[in-house]
């Protein structure tokens, strides 16, 4: 019997995610990367210089390096990407479900991003959310920003550190977080009340913080599914944030006391 399309490409979508790999470049990225065990390590390209900066990682990381001369790197990076003479090839990280990342920290703290698709956002939101302890950063399988080597090196080693989930519906999961007791709030420079004041008595509670791509913001569906609307308390007449400021100050705004 002939299988049903949807059911081909979902083999096809698992299949193509089981092969897919990542070229991480840059020495702080590939450092962090090496000493992450759980980070499955394929290839590593680097000239004698980065070699031996990066040599008690390289020792710990247990991968034979490719040793190259400067003027024929040959990682199959982008031309004007800072490598810094280190590149390394690796299976993107597996993190888990939600309620694995999600459950278990007192007043656990999440990022959702809404359409955020610049890698350079989503790796100093990545940066932000472990500097300031939340849980989880958590986009979705399509129209967010996959595992790249820009988004590792803005990230500055935080990639290996703080879960990235990548989740099929928004909406979905924003009703799955409800349910596990997060109070959800969307990021809406339009909003009536500040993230402060939307906290006032609950700041013991889960929260989870939902920020929309820079210019389309949140989408409608979006807007409908989060528990109330808020917006950052600003000095007022002045432009809007960067998204990945706006979640680093939102994510400081919704702390716990």
């Amino acid at each position: 019997m002939k299988k049903p399309k949807w059911v081909v490409e979902k083999e096809q979508a698992r299949k193509a995610a089981g092969s897919e790999t990542v070229w991480l470049f840059g020495l702080h990225a590939v450092r962090d990367a090496l000493l992450n065990p759980k980070r499955e390590k394929l290839r590593l390209i680097v000239t004698k210089n980065a070699s031996d900066k990066l040599a008690d990682a390289i020792a710990q990381g247990g991968i034979e390096p490719e040793v190259v001369d400067p003027r024929k790197f040959s990682a199959p990076i982008d031309s004007g990407s800072v490598h810094q003479g280190a590149a390394m090839e690796v299976k993107p990280l597996n993190w888990g479900s939600l309620s694995e990342n999600c459950i278990g920290a007192e007043s656990p703290r999440v990022i959702l991003l809404d359409r955020v698709t610049d890698p350079h956002n989503v790796g100093a939101i990545l940066r932000s959310a472990e500097v300031l302890g939340a849980s989880a950063v958590i986009g979705t399988r399509h129209h967010s920003a996959p595992e790249t080597g820009a988004l590792a090196k803005t990230a500055s080693g935080a990639l290996e550190r703080q879960p990235y989930l990548r989740m099929r519906n928004l909406a979905d999961t924003i009703v799955e977080l409800q349910r596990m007791g997060f109070l959800v709030l969307g990021l809406d420079g339009e909003a009536d009340d500040t993230i402060e004041t939307a906290l006032d008595g609950r700041r013991d509670h889960p929260v989870a913080l939902v920020l929309g791509a820079e210019g389309p913001g949140l989408r409608q569906k979006t807007k409908e599914t989060v528990d109330q609307l808020v917006k950052i308390d600003a000095a007022g007449g002045f432009g809007s944030l960067n998204v990945s400021n706006a979640a680093a100050i939102a994510l400081y705004a919704s702390k716990a006391h």
